[in-house]
């Protein structure tokens, strides 16, 4: 039967998209239905972290990445920064119950889709902005670097081998001089990060380009062609979001 699914051989992936797949199936029950297309998945993520990190040196390595003077931290630095540790407090309860599914799920919803997804996307508009105040755009690249290099961290016990070959250049940007990333501490919350305002804030944000992309979509609108963006019967919170978040929604949704 192998011989038949596979007449031309079973495909090669790398070690740490299996060890991955195998923690993304360690569920309670006893048999695990195991498929190969998982691992590809898992293989595709490998490839987002690297590019992710790829991205974050291109815009650290060599510039000021706040680890001394002033910075300003905007709604979405502060956004992720609180998500890492909601992120970590699942993680943590996840692998003291040997729900080792949970938290590689945990792990890879927040690295995928919030990190790379949305806050890379959001620190081009600061770092590319033409009116990029030193201390903004230190608190971008400060936070960049070091949500990265608490993700690898959180990663490291399952995916071993990328993590530590990005960790390595990484980790002086983040303040961290340590040799390797398995002598390092596992990540611990920082309850006091949790910022529920900013949270809310950004959630706005994503909603409204989100929003608009759909539109695009079904319109068969060209994501690049601006468009005027018209709000009705918003609230005093949502008028303060505006105009705090014009600039996301000017270059994110293409937006007038």
């Amino acid at each position: 039967a192998t011989r038949k699914e596979f007449p031309q051989g079973i495909p090669a992936f790398g070690t740490d998209a299996l060890r991955f797949t195998m923690a993304s199936l360690a569920t309670q029950g006893r048999d695990i239905k195991f498929d190969l297309g998982r691992i590809e998945g898992y293989r595709n993520f490998c490839n987002k972290l690297w590019n992710a990190a790829r991205y974050v040196l291109m815009n650290t390595e060599g510039q000021d990445c706040g680890l001394s003077g002033k910075i300003e931290l905007n709604a979405a630095d502060r956004w992720i920064v609180s998500r890492l540790q909601v992120i970590t407090v699942e993680v943590e309860a996840a692998f003291r119950d040997y729900r080792f599914d949970l938290a590689a799920q945990a792990i890879y919803s927040f690295v995928w889709h919030e990190y790379c997804d949305w806050y890379l996307e959001l620190s081009k508009v600061v770092l590319t902005t033409a009116d990029r105040r030193p201390g903004a755009l230190r608190g971008t690249r400060r936070t960049l670097v070091q949500v990265l290099e608490a993700a690898l961290r959180l990663l490291h016990p399952v995916m071993p081998f990328i993590t530590e070959e990005i960790w390595l250049r990484v980790a002086p940007l983040a303040g961290r001089k340590g040799a390797t990333i398995m002598r390092e501490p596992y990540p611990k919350p920082v309850k006091k990060q949790i910022d529920a305002k900013a949270t809310g804030e950004m959630q706005w944000v994503m909603a409204v380009i989100a929003g608009v992309r759909n539109i695009r979509g079904e319109m068969d609108i060209s994501p690049g062609k601006p468009l005027p963006l018209l709000f009705q019967n918003g609230s005093a919170s949502d008028k303060k979001s505006l105009e705090n978040n014009r600039h996301y929604l000017s270059v994110l949704a293409r937006a007038d």
